[in-house]
């Protein structure tokens, strides 16, 4: 089974790309939504509130997102500290995931394959693609938040032109071309 990561900046359309992959019976690991669960597996949890403290975690168990962003933002050793706990754990938990699976690829979505470097691990790249003003306008509406904090978010992401040098597919996902035609192509050629 081939292993292919699905990566594209902020307000590209990842997840709605992703979801037409599912349509046609793809499975797709979304690494956010996996990486939120990890909080909540015991042994990762002591390790974090041994870190942060307590008050990193509600009284209900949850995780306090602001005040782990606080932390994590204003201090590099802590991010790299989170990455060593959650990421192994996230590999092993995707490694898991793809013996369940029987279909002949797998797309493994996460914003950041080619910043962290993710992206050797895999057979191929899928790049969701949208222009940048696209992009704002998607984010700002989603969130309900100021074109300053997107373009903020948008500074931590290499950029497009990068991206798209480094993958193996391009899906343009700004009204140019239908997006559907260049998902069935990909598929296509993934499932031969």
């Amino acid at each position: 089974m081939k292993k292919i990561g699905i990566t594209g900046n902020i307000g590209s359309g990842k997840s709605y790309v992703c979801k037409m992959f599912e349509k046609l019976g793809i499975p797709v690991f979304y690494s956010d939504d996996e990486t939120k669960k990890l909080y909540l597996i015991p042994s990762v949890k002591d390790l974090i509130v041994n870190r942060f403290g307590e008050e990193v975690y509600f009284e209900d168990g949850t995780l306090n997102r602001k005040l782990l962003s606080y932390h994590l933002f204003k201090n590099e050793e802590a991010m790299k500290f989170i990455e060593s706990v959650l990421y192994p754990a996230l590999n092993q938990h995707f490694d898991e995931w793809c013996e369940q699976q029987t279909t002949p690829y797998v797309l493994y979505e996460s914003a950041i394959l080619f910043e962290k470097n993710y992206h050797k691990f895999f057979d191929k790249i899928i790049f969701v693609s949208a222009s940048e003003d696209i992009r704002l306008q998607r984010v700002m509406l989603r969130d309900d938040c100021s074109e300053e904090n997107v373009r903020s978010r948008m500074r931590l992401q290499l950029s497009e032109e990068t991206k798209i040098s480094k993958a193996d597919f391009v899906i343009y996902n700004d009204g140019t071309k239908p997006v559907e035609p260049q998902v069935l192509e990909i598929n296509k050629l993934l499932c031969y």
